[in-house]
C-alpha cells in the first residue's frame, strides 16, 4: 500500500503556513490491513482510520458518486484499485487537490500549485456541483487566504451560482451552514466569506435579512458610506482587526440586521431599528441552531448599541439602568465584547477608522464605579431583599452622577 499526505496539509506548506492538522490517503489497501496493522476505524460512510500512534486521520482512496441531492446524496467506493489521482479528482478546489509521497514528491494533477502562485480558487472538475457546501467551503477559503490575494475564479463563482439557481444549496443542513459560518469568522478576513456568498447569490437563500443590506441608505451625516450593506461589511473588517473572538465578530455581523425592514418611506432614517433587529437574530440562530453565547451577544449589540454611542448624553439613571440590562455585574467578559463590537460599529465607517471614541471607556468608568459601591454598611444596618436592591441602585446613580459632572 502506498500512503501520502494531502489536502490542507499540502496546501499550507506550500504556502508556508504552519500545518494545523494532517489528512493521509492509503491507496492500494483494503479496511482488513489497516486494521491488522493497528488502525482503528471512525468513518461510517467512507473508511477512514486513525492511526495507532499518531491518531492522524488516514483514509481509504474512494471515488463518489452522486445519487441524490444534499450533502448526503452520494455513494462511495473505496477499493485498492482506485488510484490517487481519482480520489483527488473527487476533491473541492485545485489549490487542496494537491499530494505529497513519503519521500517528499509533490503529485499535483489538476495544476494546484499553478492556482496557489496565481493566488486563484478554482473547481477540480464539475463534479464540484454535487455537494452543496462546497460553496460554503471556497467562501471559506476566500476569508482563510485574503492575506495571500486569493479570489475566486469566475468560472468557480459561475458553477457555484448555477448550483444556488438549481436549488441544491437549499439542501445544506443548518449545522453545517453555522460550523463553516462559525469557523469562517474566526478566519483572517470574514467579511470574504460573506461577499463570496453574496456574489454567488448563496447570501440572500441562506441569510436574506443580511443579504437585503446591501442597497439600503443611511443617514450620509453618520455614516458617509451611505450603503448599510457596505458599512456592515467595514464593521467586520474592523472587529476582526480589534478582536481574534468570534462571538463578537458575530455581533458585529448583526447588530444592523433591523435596518433592513425600515419603510422605505423612512429612509435614510432608521428609527429603532435596534429593536427591529432582534426577531431577526432569532430567527437566524434557531434555524441554524447557532449557539446561546453567540445569540445572546448579538441580540444585546442590536439592541443597545446606540446606548453606547450615545453615552455621554445619557443621564446616570439611564447609564445604570442599561448597564444592568447589559448584566455586566455578573457577565463582566460579555461586557467587554459589547464594547468591542460598539466600537467595530462606530469606526466601521467611511474616513472613520482612525477617529477618537472615548464611549465604551465612559461605560466601563461608570460600571466600575457602580461595582464599587459598598453595601456592607447597608447590610449591618438590617437591610435585605427589596429594600437593600433600592438602597443598592440609588447609591449606584449617585455614585455615577459624580462621574458624569466630572465628564
Amino acid at each position: 500500500m502506498q500512503v501520502y499526505l494531502v489536502g490542507g496539509a499540502v496546501r499550507d506548506k506550500l504556502l508556508g503556513l504552519p500545518i494545523q492538522e494532517k489528512d493521509w490517503v492509503v491507496v492500494g489497501a483494503t479496511p482488513a490491513a489497516l486494521l491488522a496493522q493497528g488502525y482503528k476505524q471512525v468513518g461510517k460512510d467512507f473508511p477512514v482510520f486513525l492511526h495507532p500512534e499518531t491518531h492522524e486521520e488516514y483514509a481509504l482512496a474512494r471515488t463518489e458518486r452522486k445519487t441524490g441531492k444534499g450533502y448526503y446524496g452520494f455513494e462511495c467506493y473505496a477499493a485498492p484499485e482506485v488510484t490517487l489521482e481519482e480520489d483527488l479528482s473527487r476533491r473541492d478546489i485545485t489549490i487542496n487537490a494537491i499530494a505529497e509521497s513519503v519521500t517528499g514528491e509533490i503529485i499535483d494533477p489538476f495544476q494546484g500549485q499553478q492556482d496557489l502562485n496565481n493566488r486563484v480558487l478554482r473547481h477540480v472538475s464539475s463534479a464540484f456541483t454535487e455537494d452543496p457546501v462546497r460553496i460554503l467551503r471556497v467562501a471559506r477559503f476566500a476569508a482563510k487566504l485574503a492575506p495571500f490575494g486569493f479570489k475566486v475564479a469566475e468560472e468557480t463563482l459561475e458553477l457555484m451560482h448555477s448550483m444556488v439557481e438549481s436549488g441544491e444549496v437549499d439542501m445544506l443542513v443548518p449545522e453545517r451552514v453555522w460550523q463553516e459560518l462559525a469557523r469562517a469568522l474566526g478566519e483572517a478576513d470574514p467579511a470574504q466569506f460573506i461577499l463570496v456568498l453574496r456574489a454567488c447569490g448563496a447570501l440572500k437563500a441562506l441569510w436574506p435579512d443580511l443579504d437585503r443590506l446591501w442597497g439600503i441608505p443611511q443617514t450620509e451625516k453618520y455614516h458617509p458610506e451611505i450603503d448599510t450593506g457596505i458599512h456592515v461589511m467595514m464593521a467586520l473588517q474592523l472587529a476582526t482587526r480589534l478582536t481574534e473572538d468570534r462571538i463578537t465578530r458575530f455581533a458585529v455581523l448583526c447588530h444592523d440586521l433591523g435596518k433592513g425592514v425600515t419603510p422605505k418611506s423612512e429612509l435614510p432614517s432608521h428609527k429603532g431599528h435596534e429593536e427591529s433587529g432582534v426577531p431577526l437574530i432569532e430567527a437566524f440562530c434557531k434555524r441554524y441552531r447557532v449557539p446561546k453565547d453567540y445569540r445572546d451577544l448579538a441580540i444585546l449589540v442590536s439592541r443597545f448599541h446606540l446606548h453606547c454611542h450615545r453615552a455621554f448624553e445619557l443621564r446616570p439613571a439611564t447609564l445604570l439602568k442599561t448597564l444592568e440590562r447589559l448584566d455586566v455585574f455578573r457577565q463582566p467578559e460579555r461586557f467587554e465584547k459589547f464594547l468591542i463590537a460598539c466600537t467595530a460599529d462606530a469606526k466601521g465607517r467611511k474616513d472613520r477608522e482612525e477617529m477618537d471614541y472615548p464611549q465604551p471607556e465612559h461605560l466601563k468608568q461608570a460600571y466600575l464605579i457602580a461595582k464599587g459601591v459598598d453595601i456592607k454598611p447597608w447590610i449591618d444596618a438590617g437591610l435585605d431583599g427589596a429594600a437593600l436592591g433600592a438602597r443598592l441602585h440609588q447609591e449606584r446613580v449617585r455614585a455615577i452622577e459624580k462621574l458624569v459632572r466630572k465628564v
